[in-house]
C-alpha cells in the first residue's frame, strides 16, 4: 500500500484521451480516358494538302506527315493523335476548319476527322 492509501487519501488518476489518428489512404490513381483523332480519306485532297495540314496543325515532320498521308490513302483512315477528349475535339475541329485544297478545283472543303475512344 502506498502512503496515500494508508492515510485514507484518495488517488485520482487523469487519463488524456487523444483523438484517433486518421489513416492516410493511398491516393487512387485515376486514368484520364484517351481518344484517337481519326483522319478519313477522300478523293478531294492531295498528298500535299494532307502533309501541309499535319505539319501545321500537329507539328509533325515532313516524313511523319507523309507516312500518315500514305496510310490514310491506302487504308481509308489514319489515327493522327491520341490524347484527352478535349484536346482530341480541338484537333478534330482544327482539321475541319483547315479549309479546301487549293490544288483540287472540285474540292469543297476540309477533310473529315472524327474522334473515338482509345481502347
Amino acid at each position: 500500500m502506498s502512503n496515500q492509501e494508508k492515510s485514507g487519501e484518495s488517488v485520482t488518476t487523469l487519463v488524456q484521451v487523444l483523438p484517433k489518428k486518421k489513416r492516410r489512404k493511398k491516393p487512387r490513381i485515376q486514368h484520364v480516358p484517351r481518344y484517337h483523332v481519326v483522319l478519313w480519306n477522300d478523293d478531294d485532297h492531295t498528298y500535299d494538302y494532307v502533309i501541309r495540314m499535319l505539319m501545321q496543325l500537329f507539328g509533325y515532320s515532313f516524313t511523319k506527315a507523309y507516312l500518315m498521308a500514305e496510310e490514310v490513302d491506302k487504308t481509308g483512315r489514319c489515327i493522327v493523335l491520341t490524347t484527352t477528349k478535349e484536346h482530341a475535339e480541338l484537333k478534330r475541329d482544327q482539321i475541319h476548319a483547315f479549309g479546301r485544297d487549293p490544288l483540287v478545283k472540285e474540292c469543297r472543303g476540309s477533310m473529315t476527322a472524327t474522334i473515338e475512344p482509345a481502347e
